[in-house]
């Protein structure tokens, strides 16, 4: 079998992935003890329950995020999402990402993946600094330029959050290139060949929500 790298952050009770933003509130709608009434002795069942925004986690930005004329969780195609031939960029330490990072990979048709590092102050206030990595606009238009199938990050923002006019979710997602936050360990894909899955739910009138992102190592 093929071997699976889990690249998604868990959601827990409370966790803020965002600061500003709540974190989810999990449990139960129906719990096993109050269950035990409806079946057969031995027989019991749990229905949980979570409320959320949906930039919590990992999770993935359709066009709709950002225009409200684009495409919503519902209507992206699973051929953007699921089965995209991957490229790892690894860039260090900058934070400022320029187009310099990517010009020597090919990236049309690809899930460009760009590795900061950033993912090991997750849950941390450090997490949450403006110092985070982001893309620059000269890298995005490259990236748009290229034919990148979609573009993911392990860092708090895909743009830097002290920048009002978010040049990387403007020009990313105006091309209709999904968006992937709040990636970890893309380490683990340093030298390989994989393919890269990133699928929300169909939610109609929703641009954001968390996905289960995970790579496929290829040999």
């Amino acid at each position: 079998m093929s071997e699976l790298v889990d690249l998604s952050h868990v959601v827990e009770h409370g966790m803020i992935t965002y600061p500003g933003l709540p974190g989810p509130e999990i449990g139960d709608h129906l719990s096993r003890e109050a269950s035990r009434g409806s079946y057969a002795p031995g027989t019991e069942f749990q229905i949980g329950r979570i409320g959320m925004v949906a930039n919590t986690g990992t999770y993935l930005d359709a066009p709709f995020h950002r225009y409200p004329d684009g495409m919503d969780l519902s209507e992206l195609p699973l051929s953007r999402l699921a089965g995209l031939a991957g490229v790892l960029v690894s860039v260090g330490e900058p934070r400022a990402i320029g187009r310099e990072a990517f010009d020597k990979h090919e990236v049309r048709g690809r899930a460009v993946l760009v590795h900061t590092g950033w993912d090991r102050h997750w849950r941390t206030e450090r997490y949450g600094h403006p110092s985070h990595p982001f893309l620059t606009s000269d890298a995005v238009d490259w990236l748009v330029e290229q034919g990148a199938a979609l573009v993911g990050i392990d860092s708090l923002n895909i743009d830097d959050v002290g920048d009002p006019s978010r040049p990387a979710h403007t020009k990313l997602l105006a091309a209709g290139i999904p968006v992937v936050e709040h990636l970890t360990g893309l380490e683990r894909l340093a030298g390989r060949s994989f393919d890269f899955h990133a699928v929300p739910p169909a939610v109609r009138g929703m641009g954001t929500f968390t996905v289960r992102a995970y790579a496929v190592l290829n040999g």
